[in-house]
């Protein structure tokens, strides 16, 4: 059995790929991944409120398993944004992680990489 491994960067960047030889690289179509993001978010706002049953006629719907699922949806499809806007979705994280890592307090910095 072969197992193929690839980053999280590897699928956006093939995903990018893929629908750029489908869709084209227009604004329409960037703008379109981009609020494809809005798209995803609100699905985990709704898979978060099926596990809580709050829509009586429903009940429970999800499992928090359901609502993980959907928030790693959020963020290949942000990263397959970012790519869509001609940025390397890892280069640009790695900025966000690191302005993030700045502003934590000596009490709340991250342990050392092992």
């Amino acid at each position: 059995m072969t197992t193929n491994t690839f980053t999280l960067f590897d699928i956006a960047a093939h995903v990018t790929a893929r629908l750029n030889a489908i869709n084209g690289t227009g604004r329409e179509e960037t703008g379109l991944r981009i609020l494809k993001v809005t798209e995803e978010a609100g699905e985990a706002a709704a898979a978060w409120i099926g596990t809580l049953g709050q829509n009586p006629r429903k009940g429970v719907t999800h499992t928090t398993a359901d609502v993980a699922g959907e928030l790693a949806d959020v963020v290949l499809t942000a990263l397959v944004a970012i790519a869509s806007l001609g940025h390397d979705p890892e280069q640009v994280l790695t900025a966000c992680l690191g302005k993030v890592a700045a502003r934590l307090d000596d009490s709340y910095r991250l342990p050392a990489r092992r």
